[in-house]
């Protein structure tokens, strides 16, 4: 079985841009059910970027998802391979530009720390995330820039929904 790894994005477009928690109900009861599954996961550094609103988003959050679906990302494993993320985005500096490098290395952003985690796992995984590839872009470090580097996996949610099988 493939985990998925959630990024911020998927919780945060889904809730203000494509189904809000009162209207598509069927989308958020889906990533309930598939989340209990342990079919998708997530990091804290993501819970962290929810909750720092509190909305309706944060709320449904802490009261659907199983309390062990944001893993913890203090672990030797997934800081040694944030520690290899950072020095490949590091030796990237003369192509970024500055405010792109210092943005990814900003401790609480969520995607170094992603790519980190899916990383350090041992089963196959992909990180789910509604970025999408743009290697000439200088102003920002994409996740799946980070990912193509690493060999690891990307897909957006329609995807990710598809390889589960699953419709709502």
């Amino acid at each position: 079985m493939s985990i998925f790894i959630l990024d911020s994005n998927f919780f945060i477009q889904a809730h203000r841009i494509n189904y809000p928690i009162d209207v598509a109900l069927g989308f958020w009861n889906l990533v309930k059910s598939i989340s209990i599954e342990g079919k998708i996961i997530s990091i804290d550094k993501v819970k962290n970027e929810i909750y720092k609103n509190d909305d309706e988003l944060k709320k449904w959050t802490e009261n659907n998802l199983p309390s062990d679906f944001f893993k913890n990302t203090n672990q030797e494993i997934v800081l040694e391979n944030y520690k290899k993320v950072i020095l490949w985005a590091d030796s990237k500096k003369d192509f970024y530009l500055q405010k792109a490098v210092n943005d990814f290395f900003e401790s609480e952003n969520a995607d170094p720390w992603l790519v980190a985690f899916a990383l350090s796992l041992s089963e196959n995984c992909s990180i789910v995330t509604h970025e999408i590839s743009e290697p000439n872009r200088k102003s920002k470090i994409k996740i799946p820039e980070v990912c193509n580097a690493f060999n690891v996996n990307y897909v957006n949610t329609i995807q990710m929904f598809r390889t589960i099988n699953v419709t709502f």
